[in-house]
């Protein structure tokens, strides 16, 4: 309220642009302090979507993980789709250290051709998932493509909010992957859609090292 007053009263006189600035800025300050006061700590780990048909849904989360070791946090991944690649993120944090990397994919459909063996496969993910996730071990654990095992019905989505209900309280989880279902969405604390304005591929060029994989 004072920094309202404040601002009325500035209106009378003739300001200089700087002037006009630094009163709009204490203004807009003010109103930010006042925010964070209602604010207050969940003291959980919350889940976030990363979901939408744009580039960066993993990026995002590993661009996530890195703030979380900077705090000393442990992290760990948990790889739904991508099997045997070899990965820009996964060589750095092989030797950075301090993230638990579990590649469970047996790659994408078309390429595994094998529904039996992908349902398989991203059951075993999220048995694997909901073990780190339960276990107390870990600050964040990032289900990179879980969504697209939901999309193409190799899970339910019924075990996995399960999993993420038994998480243990101080864990934070990122599921990634394009066509999050909408019970996933709800269940959420945050939820990002990147959307694909333009691509490469789309003009015929391949996936570039160190910007795609």
């Amino acid at each position: 309220m004072v920094s309202v007053l404040v601002w009325q009263r500035l209106k009378g006189k003739k300001m200089s642009e700087a002037e006009k600035y630094r009163a709009q800025m204490k203004a807009v300050q003010a109103a930010h302090q006042e925010k964070q006061k209602e604010l207050r700590d969940p003291e959980k780990g919350l889940v976030l979507v990363h979901t939408g048909d744009g580039k960066g849904k993993s990026s995002s989360a590993f661009g996530v993980i890195t703030r979380a070791l900077g705090w000393k946090q442990r992290v760990g991944v948990v790889q739904f789709v991508k099997g045997k690649w070899i990965t820009g993120e996964k060589q750095f944090f092989d030797r950075l250290g301090g993230v638990d990397w579990h590649m469970m994919g047996e790659g994408f459909t078309w390429d595994s051709q094998d529904r039996a063996r992908d349902i398989a496969a991203a059951e075993a993910a999220l048995t694997q998932a909901r073990q780190m996730m339960e276990s107390g071990e870990y600050d964040l654990i990032v289900l990179d493509e879980i969504n697209i095992s939901l999309r193409y019905d190799q899970i339910a989505v019924e075990p996995v909010i399960a999993a993420l209900e038994a998480r243990s309280p101080k864990t934070g989880v990122i599921l990634t992957g394009r066509n999050a279902p909408q019970e996933i969405v709800d269940y959420a604390d945050l939820v990002t859609v990147m959307e694909e304005v333009k691509h490469p591929y789309k003009a015929g060029i391949k996936a570039q090292r160190g910007v795609d994989f």
